[in-house]
């Protein structure tokens, strides 16, 4: 081998992308060579060439973090010289997918090579006129999130942001960790935020004297609105219905604490769906399909996870923990296909990320190390994001459900109370103002 063949063979690392179940550490470790054990998934490549290295840089990252691929990182030069691809040289290296980024006028163009049938398989443009543009890492991760989609058949995560709470404030963040954003004002203090479906406002608890009210703010614009919700007391832990028209949500008073919801759309109709006597409602969660709720209620003791119709009939438990075993359950959150579901529950008096199967009731444990609670399904139903103590201090993380793979978003201060979006179009990504 001479020249560019050899470069590429001796510059190529396999970063592997499978990690321990739950480890605190996001050292993914790093193989030299061009020999490899045959792996679930497949291997692919960022192809080099000239420019745009900010592009690439973006889609290696948000390919690796989908968790639906071997990421094959080249680092010496391996492009072809002669504006052609050179499909033999990478799959001597393993390769099964490849994809190039070219630039064309002021748009992108981003290519899916079929590394093994010697073919361009899929290809989109970008517009792209400015990576200043505030939209234009988010057309980037779209862009991703086709690769993925081209390859698998369901789009990655790329494309979608996180809701969360430090200090007072909530702040809003891209799925890779980058663009952190405060979105709520300085001088207010604001909880539980939740996204509604549309992508283009959300819902969180503006926290005053001993009241929390329910406010809907429109995130491209600022714009918001006050939920009427009818009565004193502390209004939290919202969650719209699949067709943003309805909120449910908990209020807590000198009457206790119980389930409500309103209609957000005419701004009317406050019901209450539960009636505890020596009992707490809380938490609830729409189910995708918007007829069913999850809850937590600690009306048989300990709190467990309760579900209901949409109107507050037929209650009735759904998740019991394991008498001695495990404890008290909390946080619940659906799935976006509606299959499953996940909370965070007691386990040896510290809080666990656990998934049910809705249909089988079947419950899995996916921490154990440190304190880990609140989680929140990605739109792919398969990653999800919780707070977790194991560095030290509260943060943020996401973990693949069926590898394992954790990783780690830097947040300020103490991190709580996250909330995964579902994936973004180009019409609801503008900047916040």
């Amino acid at each position: 081998m001479k020249g560019p063949l050899l470069t590429a063979v001796i510059g190529l690392a396999l970063v592997s992308g499978v990690e321990g179940q739950d480890t605190t550490s996001v050292d993914r470790g790093v193989r030299v060579g061009i020999t490899y054990s045959p792996g679930v998934r497949p291997r692919i490549v960022m192809l080099p060439g000239p420019g745009l290295d900010s592009v690439r840089a973006v889609l290696h990252r948000d390919l690796d973090h989908s968790d639906r691929f071997e990421m094959l990182l080249l680092t010496g030069e391996a492009g072809p010289t002669n504006g052609e691809l050179n499909y033999a040289l990478y799959r001597a290296l393993g390769a099964a997918f490849g994809v190039d980024v070219s630039a064309a006028g002021e748009a992108v163009n981003v290519r899916l090579h079929d590394l093994v049938g010697g073919r361009i398989r899929n290809q989109l443009t970008l517009p792209l006129p400015s990576l200043d543009d505030p939209d234009a890492r988010m057309a980037i991760h779209r862009a991703a999130d086709e690769v993925v989609r081209w390859v698998t058949g369901t789009p990655g995560i790329a494309a979608s942001r996180l809701l969360f709470v430090s200090g007072r404030r909530v702040y809003r963040v891209d799925a890779d960790g980058a663009d952190l954003t405060p979105v709520t004002p300085e001088d207010e203090t604001a909880l539980s935020p939740a996204w509604a479906p549309d992508g283009q406002r959300m819902v969180y608890t503006r926290f005053g004297e001993g009241t929390g009210e329910l406010i809907v703010q429109t995130l491209t614009t600022g714009a918001r609105l006050t939920v009427p919700t009818t009565g004193s007391g502390l209004n939290y832990a919202a969650s719209f219905a699949a067709d943003g028209r309805s909120l449910a949500f908990t209020r807590t008073a000198e009457g206790g604490t119980e389930i409500y919801s309103a209609n957000v759309a005419e701004l009317c109709c406050v019901r209450r769906l539960t009636v505890g006597r020596f009992a707490d409602n809380l938490s609830p969660t729409y189910s995708p399909d918007g007829r069913r709720l999850a809850f937590v209620s600690t009306r048989a003791g300990p709190a467990q996870i309760y579900v209901m119709s949409a109107d507050g009939t037929d209650q009735e438990l759904f998740a019991p923990f394991d008498y001695g075993v495990t404890g008290s359950s909390y946080a619940p959150d659906w799935s976006p296909d509606g299959a499953l579901i996940t909370f965070h529950r007691d386990v040896a008096g510290s809080p666990q990320i656990f998934v049910m199967e809705a249909g089988t009731r079947r419950v899995r444990q996916l921490t154990s190390a440190g304190r880990n609670e609140d989680p929140t399904w990605a739109p792919d139903g398969r990653h999800i994001a919780f707070i977790s103590d194991r560095t030290g201090r509260r943060q943020l993380w996401l973990v693949d459900t069926e590898s394992g793979r954790i990783r780690q978003i830097h947040t300020p201060g103490i991190a709580r109370l996250p909330a995964w979006s579902r994936r973004l179009s180009a019409a609801v990504t503008g900047a916040n103002p």
